[in-house]
Parts: C-alpha cells; sequence; structure tokens
C-alpha cells in the first residue's frame, strides 16, 4: 500500500475519532442535571425575641351600675353615653311612690340589705388597708433591688420583676379604693330604701299618701357607659339604670391556647401592634386567670384558651373600651445569640437538619436548635457564623446536588 493512503486513512480516522469525542461529549453536557436555582442566607449573631401573637380586646376594669334605690316614678336622666360624672354627683331623681301599709317582712329585708352593704364596705375598706401595706412592701423592694442592682449583686432581670410587682401593687391599690367606694354608695342606697319605709305608728295598717324625692348619685368619677333607663318612667327598686366607669382603669384581655398560658408569668413584657395608632405600646402582663374556657377555631375545632390581663403602660386617649388589638407576648429573649432562618429548617430523622451552600454543592448539616422566634432559632450547634444556609429547600434538593444561587 501507497505511503500516501496511509497517511489519509489516519487522517479520517482521527477526525472520526475526533467527531465521536465530540458527540460524547455534548450527550454528557446534555444529560447531566441542571444546577438547582437556591435562596441562601447567613448564619449571623443578633437578639432574639420568643414571642406567641394573639388577638384581645380593651376592657374597662372598675365598672359600676347605678341602680334604683327605691321604687318609684323616675325622673328623665339628662346624661348621654360618653359624658362625665362626678363622684357623688346626681344623676337623676326619683319621687317615691305613695306609701303601703307597713309589712314586716318588706322592713326585715331591707334592714338585712343594710346589714350586708355594710359588711361589704368593712371589707372593701380591709382589702385597701390590705393592698396599701402590700404597695408599701412592694416600694421597699423595689427600692432595695435598685441598689444592688446598681453594685451588681442582683440580676436585671429580678429588678424589672419587682418594679413590674411594684406597678401591679398600685393597679391593685386604686382598683380596691374604687370598690370601697362603690360599698359605700351601696350602704347610702340600702339606707334610702330603708328611710322609705313607712313606720309602724298609730295608723299602721293605713295607706299614706306621703312621698319622697331621692336622688340617685354616682359614687365614683367616671363616664358614662350605657344608659339602661333614659325616659321618664316608673321603676322599682333594684333597677340597673346607668352603667359608670374609670377610664383610667382601661385593661388588656388577650385569648391564649392553654398551652401557651403555663408559659407566660405576671409581669411578662407585651408589645401591641394594629389597634388603630401609628405606634406600638407597650404592657406589662397583671394576671393569668386560673380557669380556662373552650372556643371553636375556625376550622371547627375545639381549643382550651386562657384570658390573659395586662395593663398598658401608657394608654391612648383615643383607646376605648371593647376595642380590638393585637399583642406579642415575649415568653423569652436574649440580647445575642447564634442565628439561623427558621426557613432553612427542617426534620431529618429525629434531628433538625440544613443544607450548606458549599461552593457549587447542597451539603446536608445536621445541627442542633434551642429557642424558636417568628424568623430565626437559636443554633447551639452545626454551624458557624457566616455559613451560607438554603433557605425554603426544594423536594428536590438531596446532599451534593448542584445548586446555583440567586443572585
Amino acid at each position: 500500500m501507497k505511503r500516501q493512503d496511509w497517511g489519509r486513512r489516519l487522517r479520517v480516522a482521527g477526525i472520526s475519532v475526533g467527531i465521536g469525542l465530540a458527540v460524547i461529549a455534548m450527550a454528557v453536557i446534555a444529560l447531566r442535571p441542571r444546577a438547582l436555582t437556591v435562596e441562601v442566607a447567613a448564619v449571623r449573631r443578633g437578639p432574639l425575641e420568643v414571642a406567641i401573637s394573639a388577638e384581645g380586646r380593651t376592657r374597662i376594669h372598675d365598672r359600676f351600675v347605678i341602680a334604683a334605690p327605691v321604687t318609684g316614678k323616675l325622673a328623665r336622666i339628662e346624661l348621654h353615653r360618653g359624658d362625665m360624672v362626678g363622684a357623688g354627683s346626681t344623676v337623676s331623681l326619683i319621687e317615691s311612690l305613695p306609701l303601703e301599709p307597713l309589712d314586716p317582712r318588706q322592713r326585715g329585708g331591707a334592714e338585712a340589705r343594710l346589714l350586708a352593704a355594710e359588711a361589704a364596705q368593712r371589707e372593701a375598706e380591709a382589702l385597701v388597708e390590705k393592698e396599701r401595706a402590700a404597695g408599701s412592701q412592694a416600694l421597699r423592694d423595689r427600692q432595695r433591688a435598685e441598689r444592688l442592682v446598681e453594685s451588681g449583686d442582683l440580676p436585671r432581670q429580678e429588678f424589672e420583676r419587682l418594679a413590674s410587682v411594684e406597678a401591679v401593687g398600685r393597679q391593685q391599690l386604686v382598683a380596691a379604693l374604687s370598690r370601697a367606694q362603690m360599698a359605700v354608695a351601696e350602704v347610702d342606697a340600702a339606707r334610702a330604701a330603708l328611710r322609705s319605709l313607712p313606720t309602724r305608728g298609730v295608723n299602721a295598717g293605713v295607706a299614706g299618701s306621703r312621698t319622697e324625692t331621692i336622688p340617685v348619685r354616682s359614687p365614683v368619677t367616671g363616664r358614662v357607659l350605657k344608659l339602661y333607663e333614659e325616659s321618664e318612667r316608673v321603676v322599682t327598686a333594684g333597677t340597673p339604670l346607668i352603667e359608670v366607669s374609670n377610664p383610667a382603669t382601661l385593661e388588656l384581655v388577650i385569648e391564649v391556647l392553654s398551652t401557651d398560658a403555663v408559659t407566660i408569668r405576671p409581669g411578662t413584657r407585651l408589645s401591641i401592634d394594629r389597634w388603630g395608632g401609628d405606634h406600638t405600646l407597650s404592657a406589662t402582663v397583671r394576671l393569668i386567670e386560673p380557669s380556662a374556657f373552650t372556643r371553636v377555631s375556625a376550622l371547627g375545632v375545639e381549643e382550651q384558651r386562657v384570658n390573659i390581663i395586662a395593663d398598658l403602660d401608657e394608654r391612648p386617649e383615643t383607646l376605648g373600651d371593647g376595642y380590638r388589638i393585637e399583642a406579642r407576648i415575649i415568653v423569652w429573649e436574649k440580647p445575642e445569640v447564634v442565628l439561623v432562618p427558621v426557613s432553612a429548617l427542617f426534620r431529618q430523622d429525629e434531628d433538625w437538619a440544613v443544607y450548606v451552600a458549599a461552593g457549587s454543592r447542597a451539603i446536608l448539616r445536621k445541627v442542633r436548635i434551642d429557642h424558636r422566634g417568628d424568623k430565626d432559632a437559636e443554633l447551639l450547634e452545626g454551624l458557624t457564623t457566616g455559613d451560607q444556609v438554603i433557605i425554603h429547600p426544594a423536594v428536590e434538593l438531596s446532599n451534593g446536588t448542584r445548586i446555583a444561587t440567586k443572585p
């Protein structure tokens, strides 16, 4: 065979081999899985709050229903909802009906009501003294704690708890004083009812014609919430006439699940959003009610819920009774921890895990976390600050998958 033929054949074979290798390379590239586009976030250090979000409403703590002290003709009430009344001011007048023959049972009942009202007054006065003594002790505890905090012998958190106890004590003293005022008014009403009864005398058993105009007074300074009776008419003793409240005693009532309620303590901080104003309000938990109630959720599931009672640190003038609010009850917080996004976490067997973006590959990494907030969780081990983790990992993602991060 001639040398030229051999050379030609070698060139043809080389070209064929090159074309074959190119085809194989193109097939490999075409069949190789595409890189999965992912979104990443960095592990970082920062503050963390664990909060329970719940809806609630405002409520006036001290409400006083003013009732008719005697049976008689009620004069028209000229007050309207929202009007202010002073303690002891007259809200209406009742002209008692002509006296009927004396009924011993009626007098006995009136005397018993007076005795009960006087006993309730003594109890209210004793409660005032108790709350005043408790408030004085709370003030002394807070003052001692303030000195210990300055010297570094007491944690700041304990000082804040004692300060909250003192603030709650002041509110309870105000409520006790209001109840004492109400007890005095009830005693006056019972005495007025007793005076309106006829006395036994020479004309006992004969109906009289004497009538008496009795003023109906407000026991406290407050705002009219409700008018039960407005027009002139005959009313019986005990008929509700007006409901009065002290606007300064506005409190928050927040419903939470009973499983969340066990993590809340008196003195816990709250932040109030979406109440209608342009800034966030702060409040403090005063009471966790001891009994739960059943509420059916929007999905038709029965839930055991508990009312959390809180006091506003600052009350806006525009916030009234029965207004809707949204609260975040902060049950745990720390100024600096290692944070990993909650959206990056998922369950791997019995452990928590994340995918770390290492170059162009996704690497499965098991982690240990503790407290979880709305967006971040406290990382204890498994990652270091600065690691890039994949958030919202897709189901197609697995250990070693090729990835491309979003710009």
